[in-house]
């Protein structure tokens, strides 16, 4: 292959040039003449083979495995707040150990390329670890990993942390997909580079079970631009590509987490708010969720009320969904629209155990209510006159002359539904849908006014969307089958918004069931230009929800807690509702757990 060096003030001239000489020789190796390849030709002045290798490597990745997924499984990754540092120059490696077999199998002369970029990369990489001590882990990994490809290995001194990871990553010789590729690389990161990683996350299952839509996010913030959700999504994912495709990191600024741990200051929220990043964020959330029913004054109103203390800074947002009232039918409302169809299909085919749970849960509280709505007669100085009562008068200082028919004390209900609408829930989102609506439909039978309500917390705004009101009719019980899991989770915050509400009610006898995962979530954001909520995680998030759930029962609102979520978090839903709370394993079972709860708190015993 020709050597032509490109002076630093030629690289103008002859950019098109050693752009295309790049582009084919990635598309010669992928053997894919339609994908997009972006090379990177500022870098070629200083480091010329680096960059060659880099687009056969990429070339050969893109051939042989699968880069999105790949790059989807990264940026989850960083999106619970893996450090950008440490996890892509890893992923280089893994993939340089994968795909070097096929590189030297198909187009023997990229050898000497490799090699070539490989010493100007141990000299860069010697400069990083002139001091062992105070280097950072993945630099020596780097370097070991560098000298093993050169065949320049020596045991003395080695650290024993990167000689682990070293093998590891040699291990992908025989990687057989991209799975296996993503293994190595989140084995390596959680158990060498940050060991607590896992502790505080969740495991690998749990990464990868994200929502892809949930990434919006952290997407939206790197690209700043208002496109659709999809496209920020690609952009993002495409200059991720970039990143962790090259083995150098070169002057690279320290990335910023877009989740901060519990233990980690976060910083403090600049005071000068730019309006236009107010109004955008504002406007990206209408799209994700559709239009408030509020006012602004009202909005300002209930966000001066409850959004105190621990919410402070956080946005207030009520709306009955992007599918009842969207801005436009974008990319959010097609995918709102498909999870509605989803829940709808997991309703048909479990449609004969449905409608027993709704029947049984509906008879249940039917029966109960009787009782408690039965009248009696009581003697009264007013009402219906017993002739018999007659000879009293004038002649005793008894003025019952009259029987009056009373409805037994209490016998009002109103009931709120509460439901977590948080991404942890994306696995099991048809199954909430229906649990939802069993309760909703056998409340509409019984004749108990209720409204049903998901909530979820999304750049600094606690969403809370109503599917149906107090007084809906029971044709509106459907609507709950747009529920749709996405984003973090403010519990506090929802309860004391909705219980306040519920508190203006007539009825004397109020009732909140939530259906949780147990565990509140709402990690801040950095958004600039914007006040900074507080990190909601750990037990600040759980005291915060138990606080909530205290002060409504003390208010005289029976608050019930409906476990929906993965069993190691029961500790979390038993601290936050104590005895009253249900775990259900199996839909079938469902209406006799939550019966039994609604049954407590109306019946007469």
């Amino acid at each position: 292959m020709e050597d032509v060096r490109w002076p630093a003030e030629q690289l103008e001239e002859h950019r098109l040039e050693i752009s295309n000489r790049i582009r084919n020789l990635f598309w010669t190796v992928s053997g894919d003449y339609d994908m997009e390849f972006e090379p990177d030709t500022e870098k070629y002045v200083y480091s010329k083979q680096t960059v060659l290798y880099e687009a056969v490597k990429q070339g050969a990745f893109a051939r042989y495995f699968d880069q999105k997924k790949l790059g989807m499984y990264l940026m989850k990754k960083l999106h619970f707040s893996a450090g950008e540092d440490m996890l892509l120059p890893l992923a280089g490696l893994c993939m340089d150990a994968a795909v070097n077999r096929f590189i030297i199998r198909e187009r023997l002369g990229t050898k000497e390329i490799r090699e070539q970029a490989f010493r100007e990369l141990e000299k860069a990489e010697e400069e990083q670890v002139s001091d062992k001590a105070g280097t950072d882990l993945i630099h020596r990994i780097r370097l070991l990993y560098i000298r093993h490809v050169l065949e320049n290995t020596d045991d003395e001194g080695v650290d024993p942390q990167a000689e682990i990871a070293l093998y590891k990553i040699l291990s992908l010789k025989d990687a057989e997909n991209t799975e296996d590729v993503i293994n190595v690389i989140d084995e390596i990161y959680n158990h060498v580079l940050d060991p607590s990683f896992e502790k505080r996350n969740g495991n690998l299952e749990k990464i990868l079970n994200l929502p892809d839509m949930a990434l919006a996010n952290d997407a939206w913030q790197e690209c700043m631009t208002d496109e659709q959700m999809e496209d920020i999504i690609q952009k993002y994912l495409s200059n991720l590509k970039k990143k962790m495709m090259s083995l150098d990191i070169r002057n690279k600024k320290k990335k910023r987490f877009y989740f901060s741990p519990e233990n980690e200051e976060v910083p403090k929220s600049s005071e000068n708010i730019n309006p236009q990043a107010v109004r955008r964020i504002r406007e990206y959330v209408e799209l994700n969720y559709g239009k408030s029913y509020l006012s602004e004054s009202e909005q300002a109103r209930v966000n001066r009320k409850f959004c105190t203390g621990i919410h402070k800074n956080c946005i207030l947002y009520l709306t009955d969904g992007i599918l009842q009232n969207p801005v436009i039918k974008n990319n959010q409302y097609r995918f709102s629209q498909l999870q509605f169809e989803k829940n709808k299909a997991y309703y048909g085919n479990n449609h004969w155990i449905i409608k027993r749970n709704i029947s049984v849960l509906a008879e249940l509280l039917k029966r109960a209510l009787i009782i408690r709505k039965n009248d009696f007669v009581s003697r009264s100085d007013a009402g219906q006159l017993v002739p018999e009562r007659l000879w009293k008068i004038g002649r005793t200082d008894d003025d019952k002359l009259f029987n009056r028919k009373k409805r037994s004390e209490d016998s009002e209900f109103v009931i709120d539904v509460l439901i977590d609408s948080s991404g942890s829930q994306a696995g099991r989102q048809a199954q909430v849908a229906a649990q939802g609506y069993i309760i909703s439909e056998a409340l509409s039978q019984a004749g108990i006014p209720h409204r049903v309500t998901g909530y979820c917390a999304f750049w600094g705004y606690t969403v809370l969307q109503r599917f149906r009101d107090y007084e809906d009719s029971r044709e509106t019980n459907e609507r709950i089958f747009q529920f749709r899991a996405y984003a973090n989770n403010r519990d506090g915050l929802a309860l004391k918004t909705v219980c306040s509400s519920l508190m203006e009610r007539p009825e004397k006898n109020k009732i909140l069931i939530v259906l949780s995962d147990g565990k509140p979530c709402d990690m801040s954001i950095q958004r600039p230009g914007t006040r900074q909520p507080k990190i909601y995680d750990g037990e600040g998030a759980v005291k915060d929800t138990a606080y909530e759930v205290r002060r409504a029962r003390n208010q005289g609102i029976f608050v019930i807690g409906i476990f929906v979520g993965n069993e190691e978090e029961l500790s979390a839903e038993k601290r936050i509702y104590g005895k009253d709370f249900a775990y259900i394993r199996n839909i079938s079972n469902f209406s006799r757990m939550v019966g039994t709860f609604l049954r407590r708190q109306i019946d007469i015993e």
